[in-house]
């Protein structure tokens, strides 16, 4: 097997045994990345890559090293890495350099891993294809005509193309699992708070989670495990420390959403998730239809909370403190045309839609109105989690579309989310399991757990991934 094919666990095997070093790992991926046309990075830190393989090989040698020591890694484009550029895959912070380090990649750094650069994503996180970064769409490994999903575009590409080992996104409506199910890849968002938002650029807060994109699940558990827990810096983590959980299919209760299984759904997508869902069953598992009845509202809930969260967050960029700064008039010159000129059409969309929804008289009809919405949404999964262990859904309607398909027609763009956004909303974990293609294109089975039982989650998907054939 090359080098750039082995998991988390056997990279670590052979860094231990001395089968080879990580700067000659760290250099086939880098070689690897180099010959790419995929545009799954917008910044490549071979420089530091490489300062990092010698000192995580120091460590290995003597002794002192962790799972993912030497490891390479890359990083998605809204996470600060100190001293490198952090963009948002926006022109306003094209040339942005991070001055310090996120939370997540702090760990990641204690740990001894190498990071290889800065993965492309839809701008400011707001996208479902790829296709919205200003440094162009990302191309999907399977079929290059074809989107990555989004917004952790180039994170998904990059692990399915063997470009990195692992990759970090994050995920606000899906922007996690829905690349990783367009890429045949692993993709775990944690239960809001599991894991500290400190220095990822802010899309909507209270939704935003970072994750691991891998490609096992036994990689999405390490690095989790690595990255999780409190952390002062961010008000909103949770004192979380992950315990392994070994359980089996026969102790199990996997509900079915009807609503997730309606018009809509692409047919092959619906028989192969059924086919999984029969093979859980056939394992053991007790298997019952279950009713969200609040989904038909967490789509347009969804685009209120979202929208009004990044008109506030994104007022920091002024074109005065950071960033692309335009205009010379006076300082309603520097805001238009700094703003203007930065931001790309799906931003400045999502910004008029928040800024109208908060404004004065209108903020209880929408803002308000959205988070009782949101409520609901909540009581229909805490109803549900009373019956069920688990919820198996589909993570998106459809496999990878065409590139262009949707760029026109942003509510047909939003609706592939359709199936990832409640559970962001109510703040759940789930996770994109590869189990089947539809033609070349790979299709994921979505895992919906409790708050803070991703060990369920994984023990769980690390059961099915033995079963399922990706090939066929």
């Amino acid at each position: 097997m090359d080098l750039i094919e082995l998991t988390i666990k056997q990279t670590h095997e052979g860094l231990k045994s001395k089968k080879f070093t990580s700067v000659e790992l760290t250099k086939s991926y880098l070689e690897k990345i180099k010959k790419s046309d995929l545009n799954a990075f917008i910044s490549v830190t071979e420089d530091l890559a490489l300062k990092q393989a010698v000192v995580a090989d120091k460590k290995i040698s003597s002794g002192d090293s962790d799972e993912l020591t030497g490891i390479p890694c890359a990083i998605k484009d809204a996470i600060l890495v100190e001293g490198q550029r952090c963009t948002a895959a926006s022109k306003i912070l094209e040339n942005y350099i991070a001055p310090y380090d996120a939370t997540v990649i702090k760990k990641l750094k204690e740990k001894g891993v190498v990071i290889l650069g800065k993965t492309n994503l839809d701008e400011f996180t707001m996208g479902a294809s790829g296709e919205n970064s200003a440094f162009g769409a990302t191309k999907n490994p399977y079929d290059k005509t074809r989107v990555v999903g989004g917004s952790s575009s180039g994170s998904a590409a990059a692990v399915a193309a063997d470009e990195s080992i692992y990759t970090l996104g994050s995920d606000t409506g899906g922007s996690i699992r829905q690349p990783s199910s367009f890429c045949g890849v692993v993709g775990l968002c944690p239960t809001y708070g599991a894991v500290s938002r400190y220095g990822l650029i802010a899309h909507a807060s209270s939704l935003d989670q970072i994750g691991p994109i891998t490609k096992t699940v036994e990689d999405a558990e390490i690095v989790f495990r690595a990255i999780s827990g409190k952390d002062k810096m961010d008000a909103t983590s949770t004192d979380y420390a992950y315990e392994k959980l070994d359980v089996g299919m026969k102790d199990l209760k996997i509900g079915v959403p009807k609503e997730y299984f309606a018009k809509g759904l692409d047919p092959e997508v619906e028989k192969i998730i059924r086919n999984v869902i029969k093979k859980a069953e056939d394992a053991g598992a007790k298997i019952q239809e279950v009713s969200l009845p609040s989904t038909e509202y967490a789509l347009a809930c969804y685009y209120i909370i979202g929208p009004s969260e990044i008109s506030a967050n994104l007022a920091r960029l002024d074109g005065i403190r950071y960033g692309l700064s335009e205009g010379k008039k006076d300082l309603l010159d520097v805001y238009l045309k700094s703003r203007g000129h930065g931001f790309g059409a799906e931003v400045k969309r999502r910004i008029m839609i928040g800024t109208y929804c908060l404004s004065s008289g209108y903020y209880d009809a929408y803002y308000k109105k959205a988070q009782e919405v949101r409520q609901l949404v909540r009581r229909d999964f805490a109803s549900v989690f009373g019956t069920v262990d688990l919820l198996f859904c589909p993570v998106s309607p459809f496999p990878a579309f065409k590139l262009g398909e949707k760029a026109d027609d942003p509510l047909s763009m939003y609706l592939a989310d359709i199936y990832t956004i409640p559970s962001k909303l109510a703040g759940l974990p789930g996770l994109s399991l590869p189990v089947g293609k539809t033609g070349d294109l790979p299709v994921g089975l979505q895992i919906i757990g409790n708050h803070f039982q991703e060990n369920k989650i994984l023990s769980i998907a690390t059961e099915l991934e033995k079963t399922v054939d990706n090939n066929s």
